[in-house]
C-alpha cells in the first residue's frame, strides 16, 4: 500500500445557494484543482459524496455530470451515498484507490443542496435513513438525539449548561470562518433560552439545514511536493459499523462504530489518542461532540463534558475541537461534511486558517452516518 497525501482543498460558503448541486460541487472542485495546481492534470477517479440529490432536487447522475463539467473525462466517476457519512465514505474510497495503486490522482468532492424543499420535507428525507421499523413509529434523528442527551446527562450527572457551552464554543469558531453558515457569537443564556426541539435539546443544540460543497485532491505521497510545498499525509483511515436499530444497542451513550473505526485508524497510523492535537467531530447535535470525544479515546467515558467545562476543547485549549465551527455552526450540507472536515484539518496543518489557526501537526476527523451506525475516522499529519 502506498502512502497518500492531500495536495489541495476547496470549499464553497455554507448556507443557502441559488445554484444547483452540480454547480455547487463544481465550485468547490475547481477551487481544489486551483489550490493543488492540477487544472491540467489527468485524473483517474472522481468520487462524489451526496446523500439525497434526487429527493432534494430531483437530480441524479451528479458524479457523471460533475466529471463532464470539470472536463475530467475519462476518469472513473461514482456517487457515494452513506447518509451523513457520505463524505467520509467517499474519502475512504478515494484513499483506497490511490493507496492500492489503482489511481495516481483523484478528486473527492462532497455536496448537498437541502434548501430546495421546506424544512419539514427535509427533516422527513433525513429521517428516512433510520431503520424502517423505528421510522414507522415516527422516530426522527431529532428524537433519538433528545433521548441520547437525556440519558447521558442523567447517567453522568452532567449539567445541562455544558451542552450550551459546546454551542457557544462552535459559534465562536465559526465567526472566524468565512465559509461558515453562522457568523454570530452566542451566549450560554441565549442557547438555554432557545426553543425546545427534543427535550432536553433546544434549537441551538442542533446543526442547521445547509447547502454547500467541499473537495480535496489526493495523490501518492511521493508525488505530493510536485504540487504543493505543504502536503498533508493521510496516515491512517478506519471505518466501522454498529447496529442500524438504535433500540438494540446495549448503551445509548456509546458510539461503537466510532470506537472501532478509530482503533483501525490509530493502528494504521501508529498514533494514539494522545498524539491528536486538533479534531473535527460530527456534532450534528451538541452532545454528539462530547460522546465522540470519549469514544475516540480523548477522554474517559462520562468525562468528555468535564473537558468542555475545563476549556480543553476550546480553540486555545489542549485539544481544540471543531475549529471550523463544526456542523453546529459551520453548517451541515450532508454530503459535504466529511470532506469539509478533512479540508479544515488540512488547512490547520498547513497554517492557513487565519484567526482560528491553532498549533498542530497531527489532526483527526470523525464523520458519522445515520444515528451512529457507521463512522469513518481519518488521521492527518503535516508531511516533514
Amino acid at each position: 500500500m502506498r502512502q497518500v497525501a492531500i495536495v489541495g482543498t476547496g470549499l464553497t460558503k455554507f448556507g443557502k445557494h441559488e445554484k444547483n448541486i452540480v454547480q455547487i460541487l463544481a465550485d468547490a472542485s475547481l477551487a481544489a484543482l486551483r489550490d493543488s495546481k492540477t487544472e491540467r492534470e489527468k485524473f483517474d477517479g472522481v468520487f462524489v459524496a451526496n446523500f439525497a440529490s434526487g429527493e432534494f432536487e430531483g437530480k441524479t447522475g451528479i458524479a457523471n455530470a460533475l466529471t463532464s463539467d470539470m472536463a475530467l473525462e475519462p476518469a472513473f466517476a461514482s456517487r457515494i451515498d452513506n447518509t451523513s457519512g457520505s463524505g467520509g465514505a467517499a474519502l475512504y474510497l478515494g484513499w483506497m484507490s490511490v493507496a492500492s495503486g489503482q489511481s495516481d490522482m483523484v478528486l473527492v468532492a462532497g455536496g448537498e443542496k437541502m434548501t430546495s424543499v421546506p424544512t419539514d420535507v427535509a427533516t422527513d428525507v433525513i429521517a428516512s435513513l433510520t431503520h424502517e421499523e423505528e421510522y414507522k413509529q415516527g422516530v426522527s434523528l431529532l428524537s433519538f438525539a433528545g433521548l441520547m442527551a437525556r440519558h447521558y446527562l442523567e447517567r453522568y450527572d452532567a449539567p445541562r449548561e455544558v451542552l450550551a457551552k459546546v454551542a457557544v464554543k462552535n459559534h465562536e469558531n465559526a465567526s472566524l470562518n468565512p465559509n461558515a453558515q453562522f457568523q454570530k457569537i452566542i451566549t450560554v443564556e441565549q442557547a438555554l433560552a432557545s426553543p425546545i426541539i427534543a427535550d432536553p435539546l433546544r434549537l441551538y443544540d442542533f446543526c442547521p439545514i445547509t447547502d454547500g460543497a467541499a473537495a480535496v485532491v489526493m495523490v501518492p505521497a511521493e508525488r505530493a511536493r510536485s504540487f504543493t510545498e505543504r502536503p498533508v499525509l493521510i496516515s491512517g483511515m478506519g471505518g466501522a459499523t454498529d447496529t442500524h436499530v438504535v433500540s438494540e444497542r446495549e448503551d445509548l451513550t456509546v458510539l461503537n462504530a466510532v470506537r472501532r473505526a478509530s482503533e483501525k485508524a490509530y493502528a494504521a497510523s501508529g498514533r494514539t489518542p494522545n498524539d491528536i492535537q486538533v479534531a473535527e467531530l460530527h456534532d450534528m447535535f451538541t452532545l454528539m461532540e462530547i460522546a465522540q470525544s470519549e469514544d475516540l479515546g480523548f477522554f474517559r467515558k462520562g468525562e468528555g463534558w468535564k473537558a468542555v467545562e475545563a476549556g480543553i476543547t476550546r480553540r486555545d485549549g489542549r485539544l481544540p475541537i471543531n475549529t471550523s465551527g463544526g456542523l453546529k455552526a459551520k453548517g451541515h450540507p450532508i454530503g459535504a461534511t466529511g470532506v469539509a472536515q478533512v479540508a479544515e484539518i488540512t488547512s490547520q496543518l498547513q497554517g492557513r486558517c487565519g484567526a482560528r489557526q491553532v498549533d498542530a501537526s497531527v489532526g483527526l476527523t470523525c464523520n458519522v452516518a445515520g444515528f451512529g451506525n457507521n463512522a469513518v475516522v481519518s488521521i492527518l499529519e503535516r508531511m516533514a
